[in-house]
């Protein structure tokens, strides 16, 4: 199959699949003698399975881990568990880190008169400045 074959049923872009062929993700393609990738079912199921690891988040460098697994038979499913496990302690990290960034906005956004004036504490904030509620606001 010819890479916009692949990319068709695989779900990945042409420019990706040859991103992930260039660091390795996947093996390098078959080329024809005029020099195009030639790929077979094996590298679409897995390019599925990169995409699907990507859509939950899993960086490359975890995907090739789970790719490693997947193609190990003597691996173990608690290999595989404490990868899941570790990237999703990590996905609540980042969640963790939202609502702080959402509770800052929040304080902000309440804080902003949201009128003619000049003055806002967002901007403020941002620029690391700390103002005295009141001070110039007359």
């Amino acid at each position: 199959m010819h890479i916009g074959i692949v990319a068709e049923q695989s779900g990945v872009p042409t420019k990706t699949i040859r991103y992930y062929e260039s660091i390795g993700l996947i093996r390098q393609a078959q080329r024809t003698g005029a020099g195009y990738r030639v790929y077979g079912e094996h590298d679409v199921q897995t390019l599925r399975f990169i995409q699907r690891a990507r859509g939950l988040g899993f960086s490359v460098h975890d995907v090739s881990g789970l790719l490693g697994l997947w193609h190990d038979a003597h691996r173990t499913s608690a290999q595989v568990k404490d990868m899941a496990k570790r990237h999703r302690a990590e996905i609540d990290r980042k969640i963790a880190e939202l609502h702080g960034m959402r509770a800052t906005l929040d304080h902000l956004i309440a804080q902003c008169h949201g009128d003619e004036r000049p003055e806002c504490p967002i901007l403020d904030d941002l620029a690391g400045e700390t103002r005295v509620s009141g001070a110039a606001d007359g």
